[in-house]
């Protein structure tokens, strides 16, 4: 039989890896130009991040690697092979200044492994053995798994968009998905919601946390609303930066960007600033206030470690 053949298909075992070559080659350049960068939303991120399942699986139609071996020689040669293959292109891509992804290897082996394990089941056809079918339907859980994640993205990212007038959803059990820095869910200190979220600020000279995910269409607002709580009976001064997509696909300049001084006085403190004074804060441009990317509250140079509360967050 014809490496490739799908029985009553005659056409397709020999076309097949003739079209998955040349779709290779149109999909392959985009793993190091074009896609998502660092001002991309986590939905495109994760979308983008499925291409490497399909090209890997085209690749792997391309070369068919059965024609030399079988058994569990074939699933090492593949697995190896694309190991090997997958390690270079982050090695590539890291020279390009995207940033290394073991996961991404994880997709590459998904795609190769789909292709050797669900061979079996469709040229065999009726006599496909229970091994192989286990062994495919291992391959395909592991595509679900991918795709399920991607799936909890897309949900996680409708949320977000829907939550307005709340930049963020203080009943999240985890801030990661949505900020970077040293903060930690909390019971004290919240205000309207079940809980706060815990900044802890170090000496270093800048040290904060930074909202990333949070929605991108302030348009039908006025004012953005920030409440905090300081434990300390000490004073506490931090800074608010706010950016749009613009700023973060430039130089960051510091006028290009919102920032503003917030001096905490010992517990609760709110804060209110218009939104047309965050919109025409950047020099020589104003802000798109559909596509706010990012929000970061920090403080500089401490003598000593601190910890504030955040405990509201909205637009009004």
């Amino acid at each position: 039989m014809i490496p490739g053949f799908i029985p009553g298909m005659p056409g397709t075992g020999r076309q097949l890896p003739l079209l998955a070559g040349a779709a290779s080659l149109l999909i392959a350049p985009f793993l190091f130009i074009g896609g998502p960068d660092w001002a991309s939303g986590p939905l495109l991120k994760s979308a983008w991040n499925l291409g490497h399942i399909l090209l890997f699986a085209l690749l792997t139609l391309t070369v068919r690697p059965s024609r030399w071996f079988s058994g569990w020689r074939l699933w090492l040669a593949v697995t190896a092979g694309l190991l090997v293959a997958g390690i270079g292109i982050e090695l590539v891509q890291n020279s390009y200044s995207r940033d290394m992804d073991g996961r991404d290897l994880l997709r590459n082996l998904i795609g190769g492994w789909l292709i050797i394990a669900w061979r079996p089941v469709l040229v065999t056809g009726p006599k496909t053995s229970v091994r192989q079918i286990l062994i495919a339907t291992t391959a395909t859980l592991l595509l679900c798994f991918e795709l399920g994640a991607t799936g909890m993205v897309a949900a996680r990212q409708w949320q977000v968009h829907h939550q307005l007038p709340l930049l963020y959803d203080f009943s999240q059990q985890n801030p990661g998905p949505f900020w970077t820095g040293s903060l930690a869910v909390s019971a004290n200190h919240s205000v309207n919601h079940p809980r706060s979220l815990q900044i802890d600020l170090g000496t270093a000279t800048y040290s904060g946390v930074s909202l990333n995910n949070l929605p991108a269409d302030w348009r039908d607002f006025e004012r953005l609303v920030i409440t905090l709580f300081n434990p300390s009976p000490e004073p506490l001064a931090l800074t608010l930066r706010i950016n749009d997509v613009a700023h973060d696909r430039s130089d960051h300049d510091y006028n290009d960007r919102f920032n503003t001084r917030l001096i905490l006085g010992p517990g609760f403190n709110t804060f209110t600033r218009n939104l047309a004074a965050i919109e025409n804060a950047p020099d020589g441009r104003t802000m798109d206030m559909s596509q706010i990317r990012r929000m970061g509250l920090f403080a500089v140079r401490l003598p000593e470690p601190r910890t504030v509360y955040l405990a509201d967050l909205r637009l009004d």
